[in-house]
Formats: C-alpha cells, structure tokens, sequence
C-alpha cells in the first residue's frame, strides 16, 4: 500500500471529525467521509495503474476496488437510515384520489412505502454503478449482412437457398423449429450482441442498450428493451409540479413507457425459458424481467459475486412490485376498467405490518444465501469484502465488527498478507465513521480493530499518525500511545519525544497523563532487562565500561517528564528510582547524568591536579593553586555535607528499596571517605591545613550520629581497616615535622 494512503485518510478523518457535529456534511454525496475515502482507493488506483514502475500486484489493486465500492455502498445506504424519510402518499391512497395513476407513479409510491425497497433499489443502483465496465461488439454494416447476401444470392441464381439457411429476414427467422440458423458470421455477430446487450442492463444502462440495438440496425430489439420502462403520463398523475414550466413542457410529449408491461413482462419470461432459442438471448430476456421462475437462466450468466447479488435483488425488487401492484388491483393500466368497477378491499394497516414483516423476512433469508454462493471469477463469496457488503445491506455492522474483530484476537488473518493493512484501515476507518454519524459500535471490538490498524501503521513507520488513531480508543487511548511512544526506545531523539507529546494535545490526549505513562513503562521495560542489584559491590574505581542500549533507555526515560512543567515532580521521583539503580550497580558515569555531582567534584581535584609543572612561574603557580585549594574546598564541602546529611538513608523494613539503599551505601560512602582523605593527604605540600583536614575527617567518620563506620562492614567493599591505615600514614606525616606529638597537628 501507498504511504501516502495512510496520511490521506488521516486527512479525511481529521477534517470529518473536526464536523462531527454536522450529519449533513458527513453524509453529504461529493464531500462527505465515505466519498472521500472512496476517491482517495481509486486515486490510489489509477496512480498504480499508471505507473510503470509501479509494485503493486494486482491481487492488492483488486482489494483496493472492493474498498473503494464498498465505501460507495455505504454512502449509497447510510444517509436513509440517518436521516428521516419525507412524508410519502400511500400507493392506495393515490388510486383511491386517481384510478388512472400511472404505473410509474405506483411503483415510486410502492417504494417509499418499504423501507427495505427503499433500501434495494438504491444497492441496485450501486451495483449498477459499480458494474464492469460493458462490452461493445464490433461494428455491423447491416442488419444480417451476410445471411442476406446468401437469401439474394439464391434467389437470383435461382440456385436455391443454401441448406441450413434460414429462407426470411425477419427476428423470428430462427425459431420456426426447421433447425435452420443464420449465415456464420451473422451468427458470430448475434451472439456478440446478445452478451453486450446483457453487459448494459447489468450495468443499468438501458439507454446505451437501446442505442446500441439501433446502430445494430435491429430497432425492434430495441423496443423489446424500451419495453421494461414503466408507464409515466404525468399530466395524468396527482404529482407536485414545478413552477418554472419545465414540467409543462415534458407533459406536453404526452406519456412515455410501457402501458402494457405486464404483458411484456410475461412474454420475457416465455423468451427466457424458451430452449429453443440461444443462451445469450434467453439471459438476455431474464436479465429485462427478472423473477424467480427465470432465475436459473439468470444465475447462468453470473461470474462474479456482485452478479449474483445484482440478480437476487434485481429479482426481489420486481417481485416486491409486482406483487404490491397486484394487492392494488393494478389500477386502470394493468387492470383495465374491470378493476375501476371491483375496487379491492384495502386490509387493514396491522395486516399491511404483518405482510411487510414476512416479506422482510423472505428477502433476509434470500440475501443470506449470498454468503456461501459459488462464484466463477473474482473473490469468492466469504471474502472479507463480500461479507462486509453483505452486512452493511443487511444492517449487521455491530455483527460484522465483532466478527472481525474476533479473527483478528483468534490470529485468523495473516499480518503478513498483502491484504491485511487495506482491511485493517478499512475496518479501522468503519469504526470510526459508524461513530462519527452515531450508529452505536461495540466498544471492544472496536479497541481490537483499532489497535490493529495502529500496529499496521507502526510497521508503516507512520508514527505522526499514530496519535490520532490512539486518541479514539477512549479509556485506553493514553496507555496504548504510551505504548506506542514506549516502543520507539533510542531511535526518536529529545525532538522526535517533544512533538510526540505535541501531537498527543493536538488530538486531545492528557499530556501529562501519557508522559508519566510512558516513563513507567520505559523504566519498567528497562529494569526487566538489567541484571539486579546483587552479588558482590561493584568497584567504582576500575575503567567503566561504556553504557550499553538498555542502561541508555533506562537514563533517558525521564525525558518524557521534563517536557512540561506538571510532570517535574514525577521527573524527580523517577530519577531517584534510577540514580539508585545505577549507583547500585556501580554505574558512576551514568549516574552523573543525574544529579550525582559530587564525583566530578573529586574528578576534578585529580584534573587540576595533574596541571602542575616543574616549569611553572610564579603567577602561573599562584593562579593553579587558587584553583587547586578552591576545588579542593568545594568537594570537601560537598563530601563531608553528603556524609552528615541521610543521603540514601535506609529505613527499618528490610525491603527491596532499603537492600538497594544499604547497597549504595556501603559501595560510595567508604569510597567517597577514602578519595576524600586521599585528596586531602596529597594535597598536603601545597595546602598544609588539608592535613590536619584529612585527620579530623575520621571524627566524623567515628560519630555515632551518623554511623558510618557501618558502611565498612560489607565483605566485598572497602574495609574499615583500609582507612585506619590511611589515617595511620597522615598521624606519621604530622611528624615529619618534628617532635614526638602525635597531637601537635591537632593544636596547630
């Protein structure tokens, strides 16, 4: 499928929601949801159809047409169903007023008095719309050119007519039961014309037939054709007129159809089920008069699924009309003046309900048998397509979204197939519309086809479309874009995260809420892939090795909460939770990325340490050891404020999170005491106080308050030991001086 597809019917939608409010406009023929999305598969269409190096195979053009007319079936049946019908004359109420109410206006007032008809008629027209595109037989010179050169022949020659030739010229020259047939190429050209003729009426595009039957120089075919017109004399019917004289002009030509269609409609059947004559002749005819009793000659000719449903309800609509005209009495037109005489009793409105209701019934039943018919050419009958205009002409969507939602849940469609992203957006985009014009949809299915449709676009790489169709999940739409932003991981930079969440406003998500969500499943997901926090204490001196994929997910999941100023506070908690992870594991240069500065505080000291050259002069030397004792005093400060303080204080519970605080503890507090005692002894030479720094740290190292001696205690970590022999060097080292006063350094 094209990617522009998917944007374009993002467009639509977002441009149909934003008039949700107007059922007019969603309805409407041109600019309405459906016609748009319709035009947008035969864009898509024409598009591949034209290009040369187009990749799409033909298997997805098709699906792509049964969208496209599928879509134009909805627009065909939903603006009825949403909008109400206008006040209609009941068909007896009008012979009644007129007896003389042509059959025309009869069959209009039959119509609009079912509203499954209604509904019929207008699917026949969509079929018809939808039909293929119908055959043009080649060009003739003349009416049975050839058989006529053979007749002329003869009787000129006096040679006789050729045996097997028919002797006459006129139509009925072939079923006069002497087995005598046209000349073959006249034959050839009959046939051709029969199957085309076939192809208009299926098509509904009876003028074209009879236009055809003229240049075809058989004019009386086209008459038999004309015949299926019903009778219409409007100046004879109680019809509303315009005032701007067009009607006038119209009622001027006097009447138009056939007043004698029932006798036609019988002969057409007699053509039909005549053997005598030829197939295309006899499907011809059943395709003019469809009824049940020709209906094996019709189904003959179906190819195609939309074939057989344009045959049942060509059927159901004629026999529908037919049968309403005859409880009528027919009026004068098809009953003459015996049934003005005998007027037959109207039944009553609960009888009229009843036999409405058993005709629904029947017409239910026949339309149901289209889900298992065999089919010759095309998708066959239980293709999604098929089912889906099945059960939008019967009024199931909430059925058909369960289903389809059920096979998406029991794995029954192949993700992988190339007609799985067309019916998932179709599916998809169903929903929405359903909901859109307020035809109640089931919720659930509807999350299930929905997020289908959302990992279609995911593999797609859509991701700025992802929010829109997120945000119509309802009570799941925060936690499945969670998902989704959750699923980008490291390939979406701080910008890409930033109009992430921008979208998530566009479309009507709780910012906020989708942020913190996104962070937990981030951390969440991360922390299931870490090793724990246990064994031995990691060692924090050693080359850190760097960070790997899942330790960089873990430290950037907290960008989701510092884009707004409503999830600081989530921010700051979930960088604990991580700065302890980290700490923990002995992950120092990441930890620095969250609020642990105090090591580049100590890093430093060694930095500006390592300045110090022989060759110095005199300011320069004053000016590093400024900076020198001024770093020194900064992380002294800072280590030693972090040491008194209840960094990373655990509690009495014995939890996970009080393990991990006693984990941290016993891995940077000694670590931290030792570099600090070790900064403070080397720097001794330059800053001679530091010594005596150095020295009355171990008091607070020996404070009760604070108890870091406890922190020592740990088998794997720094030994209390190690730092008494620390503090052993720096008591000789005030010696060095002179004098046996261990305490001089003290009093110094």
């Amino acid at each position: 499928m094209s990617e522009s597809l998917y944007s374009s019917c993002a467009e639509v939608l977002s441009v149909c929601q934003a008039a949700k409010d107007d059922l007019a406009a969603l309805l409407d023929p041109n600019t309405g949801f459906a016609p748009r999305i319709r035009q947008l598969c035969r864009d898509q269409i024409t598009e591949a159809e034209n290009s040369a190096s187009s990749d799409v195979s033909q298997e997805e053009l098709d699906v792509l047409r049964m969208e496209a007319n599928t879509w134009g079936l909805l627009q065909a049946v939903m603006p009825a169903r949403k909008t109400e019908p206008e006040p209609h004359v009941h068909p007896r109420t009008l012979l009644a007023k007129n007896p003389y109410t042509p059959t025309s206006t009869l069959a209009q007032a039959i119509m609009h008095s079912s509203v499954l008809l209604t509904e019929l008629v207008v699917v026949l027209e969509w079929l018809h719309e939808t039909a293929p595109q119908p055959q043009h037989p080649e060009a003739t010179t003349g009416y049975w050119k050839f058989t006529k050169h053979n007749v002329m022949q003869a009787l000129r020659t006096g040679s006789g007519i050729r045996e097997g030739l028919v002797k006459e010229l006129d139509p009925d020259a072939m079923n006069r039961g002497d087995g005598r047939s046209l000349a073959a190429d006249d034959a050839g050209s009959e046939k051709s014309l029969a199957q085309a003729l076939y192809s208009f009426i299926r098509a509904g595009r009876l003028d074209e037939a009879v236009e055809l039957c003229r240049k075809a120089h058989q004019p009386w075919r086209a008459a038999s054709i004309r015949g299926s017109l019903l009778f219409q004399w409007r100046a004879i019917a109680n019809e509303q007129r315009d005032d701007d004289g067009i009607d006038d002009a119209e009622d001027a030509e006097g009447w138009q159809g056939n007043p004698r269609r029932k006798l036609w409609k019988s002969t057409c059947a007699r053509a039909a089920l005549n053997p005598n004559l030829p197939d295309p002749e006899r499907i011809l005819y059943a395709a003019l008069a469809p009824c049940p009793q020709t209906f094996s000659v019709l189904k003959s000719a179906c190819r195609t699924w939309e074939d057989h449903l344009w045959a049942q309800i060509s059927i159901l609509c004629e026999e529908k009309q037919t049968a309403d005209m005859i409880k009528l009495g027919g009026g004068f037109w098809d009953g003459g003046l015996a049934v003005l005489e005998n007027m037959p009793s109207p039944p009553s409105q609960e009888e009229d309900a009843a036999e409405e209701e058993e005709w629904e019934r029947e017409a239910t039943s026949t339309l149901e048998t289209l889900g298992s018919v065999h089919v010759e050419e095309g998708p066959i009958a239980d293709h999604a397509f098929h089912v889906s205009q099945l059960a939008i002409i019967l009024d199931r969507t909430n059925s058909l979204l369960e289903t389809f939602a059920a096979g998406l849940r029991d794995g029954n469609f192949d993700p992988q197939s190339s007609e799985y992203p067309t019916m998932t957006r179709f599916f998809a985009h169903l929903c929405l519309y359903l909901r859109m014009i307020d035809i109640p949809v089931p919720p659930l299915a509807t999350q299930v086809i929905l997020e289908a449709y959302l990992q279609v676009l995911e593999a797609a790489g859509q991701r700025e479309l992802i929010a829109m169709y997120a945000g119509a999940l309802g009570d799941n739409a925060v936690e499945r874009y969670a998902m989704f932003l959750t699923s980008l991981e490291l390939t979406a930079d701080i910008n890409e995260r930033r109009l992430a969440l921008t979208r998530a406003r566009e479309h009507g998500l709780d910012v906020h809420r989708v942020a913190v969500v996104t962070a937990e499943r981030t951390i969440d997901r991360a922390f299931e892939l870490l090793p724990q926090m246990k064994g031995p204490l990691p060692s924090v001196i050693a080359l850190q090795a760097s960070p790997s994929d899942i330790e960089l997910l873990l430290l950037r999941s907290i960008e989701w909460t510092t884009f707004e100023d409503g999830t600081y506070d989530t921010a700051l908690e979930q960088a604990t939770v991580i700065l302890r992870y980290f700490l923990g594991a002995g992950r120092v240069s990441l930890a620095k990325n969250l609020f642990f500065t105090i090591w580049d505080s100590l890093d430093r000291v060694v930095e500006c340490q390592s300045l110090e050259v022989s060759i110095m002069n005199r300011d320069t030397r004053a000016a590093w050891l400024s900076d020198y004792k001024g770093l020194i005093d900064q992380a002294y400060d800072a280590v030693v404020k972090l040491l008194t303080s209840d960094w990373m204080m655990p509690d009495e519970t014995g939890d996970h999170r009080s393990r991990e605080l006693i984990r941290v503890r016993q891995i940077y507090v000694p670590e931290l005491i030792l570099r600090l005692h070790v900064m403070l002894y080397a720097s001794r030479e330059h800053v001679p106080e530091n010594l005596k720094r150095a020295l009355e740290l171990a008091n607070i190292v020996a404070d009760s308050r604070y108890k870091l001696y406890d922190d020592f205690l740990h088998l794997d970590g720094r030994r209390l030991g190690e730092y008494l022999d620390a503090v052993r060097r720096a008591t000789i080292a005030g010696l060095e001086g002179g004098g046996s006063d261990p305490f001089k350094i003290f009093l110094s």
